[in-house]
């Protein structure tokens, strides 16, 4: 939209009821999508949080620094036209998830991905009764169809909105068990953001830390903690 090469040119930013949900509009002005639509999501408190994001503006608009409008935008212009498989894309990770493959050595990293990923499988075999088998070294090992299909229900009941905040949460740790362990509030997002990155981690202590490296994971935290913002912001009262 031509907002985003624009500088800010807008007073005030306001909700305004649109239903079958909530727009928001700068002096009366609606936002829109870059396709030209009308940007509606789907509760007030997601519209308020957007609208934040354009009051924060100064001089150009910058959308790195609007997560939450550029997922609104993904929801309505690639999730909705798709929905259905967005949500067997997202639950296809369950087939390579990142806490099933292990590490054969050393035993300190053995141990701290056991002690972290172990209890993950136990509570998602618990939740959805899908049991997923770990394995040593990178080969694939083909889950059952049993525990994928249990998998793929809760995310087939997701809104598009809600599909569009889980899908970064899926996408950032390589892991849908825990970007289900994330959103059920199983953890703190920080613990689970923390067990996404053992391996990271540990190559971290043992050669040490890189600026660069250290930078992109810290971009990429943030945009997990957006992405389950997002995530809550749509569910709130549906």
């Amino acid at each position: 939209m031509s907002e985003w090469k624009a500088k800010r040119f807008w007073t005030d930013a306001c909700v305004v009821d649109c239903a079958p949900g909530f727009g928001i509009e700068l002096d009366g002005r609606p936002v829109r999508t870059p396709g030209k639509s009308l940007l509606v999501v789907p509760t007030r408190a997601l519209a308020q949080a957007i609208t934040a994001e354009w009051d924060a503006q100064t001089g150009k608009v910058d959308p790195e620094t609007m997560p939450l409008t550029r997922t609104a935008n993904s929801a309505m212009e690639k999730v909705a036209p798709q929905k259905s498989e967005v949500a067997i894309l997202l639950a296809a990770y369950g087939d390579t998830d990142l806490t099933c493959y292990r590490a054969e050595a050393p035993e300190e990293l053995v141990r701290r991905q056991i002690e972290a990923w172990d209890p993950l499988l136990d509570w998602a075999a618990e939740t959805y009764h899908a049991r997923l088998i770990p394995v040593q070294g990178v080969i694939h090992r083909a889950q059952t169809e049993t525990a994928l299909c249990n998998l793929t229900k809760p995310l087939m009941e997701m809104s598009e909105f809600e599909l569009a905040g889980f899908h970064d949460l899926v996408s950032l740790t390589g892991s849908l068990i825990i970007a289900l362990a994330t959103i059920q509030g199983l953890h703190s997002a920080e613990t689970l953001w923390s067990t996404s990155r053992i391996d990271e981690d540990w190559q971290a202590q043992q050669w040490g830390a890189d600026d660069e490296a250290q930078a992109m994971a810290e971009g990429k935290r943030r945009a997990f903690l957006d992405g389950l913002s997002f995530y809550r912001l749509s569910a709130e009262n549906s």
